[in-house]
C-alpha cells in the first residue's frame, strides 16, 4: 500500500499541520480505493477492478516518479485523476467514430468509476461567473494569462477545456 512519507521537522507549526491534513485525506482516499478494489474483486466486478488496479498503478508510478523521498499531495492525487479522466473521455470520443460501442460503454463505466473519487465539479453557469470575475481583475491580459489564473483557483473544479471555451467565448 502507498502511504504518503512524513517528513522530518517543519518550519512553522501551521505548515506542519496543513502537510498533515493533506496527508490525512490524500490516505484516506487511497484506504478508500484499495478498500473499494477489495470489495470488487470479491464481487467480481472485472471493469471496476481492472479500473482500480490501473488508478493505483498510476499512483505508483508517479511516486517512483518523483522519487522516494516526496511526499504525495492531494494535488498529485487530483493531478492523476483528472489525467485518467481525460484519458477516458478522450478514448470515449475515439470509439465512438470508429463505431466500437462495446468499448464506448467499457470507457464509460471505468469514467463513472473515477469520477466517483474526483471533488465535485462545478456547473458551467458557476465557471462563467469565476471566468468573469478573473478577467475583471486582469483586463488587459491575454489568453495563456487568464487561462493560467482561472485554472489556477478553478483546479480541479472545472475541466481545463471547459474553461478555454469560455475564455475564447
Amino acid at each position: 500500500m502507498l502511504l504518503p512519507r512524513r517528513t522530518s521537522g517543519c518550519g512553522a507549526k501551521s505548515a506542519c499541520k496543513e502537510t498533515s491534513q493533506s496527508q490525512n485525506v490524500l490516505k484516506m482516499l487511497l484506504d478508500q480505493i484499495q478498500s473499494d478494489l477489495a470489495a470488487a474483486q470479491k464481487a467480481r466486478d472485472q471493469v471496476k477492478v481492472d479500473c482500480l488496479r490501473f488508478l493505483l498503478g498510476a499512483v505508483f508510478n508517479l511516486q517512483i516518479e518523483k522519487g522516494k523521498d516526496y511526499v504525495l499531495t492531494d494535488n498529485d492525487m487530483l493531478s492523476v485523476l483528472s489525467k485518467q479522466v481525460k484519458t477516458h473521455n478522450e478514448s470515449i470520443e475515439m470509439f465512438g467514430k470508429a463505431g466500437r460501442a462495446d468499448l464506448v460503454d467499457r470507457e464509460k463505466a471505468e469514467l463513472a468509476i473515477l469520477q466517483a473519487y474526483l471533488p465535485e465539479q462545478m456547473s458551467e453557469e458557476d465557471v462563467k461567473v469565476k471566468v468573469a470575475e478573473i478577467k475583471a481583475k486582469n483586463p488587459n491580459a491575454d489568453f495563456g494569462t487568464l487561462m493560467k489564473f482561472s485554472m489556477a483557483e478553478l483546479k480541479g473544479k472545472a475541466d481545463g477545456a471547459l474553461v478555454a471555451n469560455i475564455l475564447k467565448g
